[in-house]
């Protein structure tokens, strides 16, 4: 449970500090767009009041709580989950970064009324108009490292050699 603490409070850090720096300090919010390393890393301002890629939305109030609802929610059933299960530690960091990336969001619903996303990243012609934060990667990576490290921990049962058969019959 100390890794799932401590993976969880790493994320949230991580992800709080990088919007403080560059949606604050370097002031994205004011400036709206800054090339980075273009095309492959730009800092675009966003509000995501919805979930991935906007969707859902529509900005009212309502939607707000019931997103912050429904985070906490799935963030005390991965913890659930996870305290009684026996994994390993790289399952309880995904489960940290997972919990620690969508607590995250919540604070910025909870201060902002939306979540503050400042990344994007575009490639070979694609010009991607999404832009996410760092939290949506932690969220991310900890939903694929539960998927990928956790599952049947039992180990397959040994093949018993047929007996022979008797000559004859």
């Amino acid at each position: 449970m100390r890794s799932i603490f401590w993976a969880g409070f790493a994320a949230f850090l991580a992800d709080q500090l990088s919007k403080y720096l560059v949606v604050h300090t370097m002031e994205l919010s004011r400036i709206r767009s800054i090339d980075v390393l273009p095309p492959l890393i730009n800092f675009r301002y966003g509000e995501n009041r919805g979930i991935n890629f906007g969707l859902f939305g529509d900005g009212s109030d309502a939607s707000r709580w019931i997103l912050i609802g429904l985070a906490c929610a799935i963030c005390v059933g991965v913890l659930i989950w996870a305290s009684r299960q026996t994994m390993s530690l790289w399952a309880n960091i995904s489960a940290g970064l997972l919990i620690g990336g969508a607590l995250a969001n919540v604070v910025d619903r909870l201060i902002y009324g939306y979540v503050l996303d400042f990344l994007n990243m575009s490639c070979c012609s694609i010009n991607n108009p999404f832009v996410f934060n760092i939290a949506d990667v932690f969220i991310f990576a900890g939903a694929l490292g539960l998927i990928y490290f956790t599952g049947d921990t039992k180990k397959p049962a040994k093949a018993t050699p047929k007996k022979a058969q008797k000559k004859g019959q």
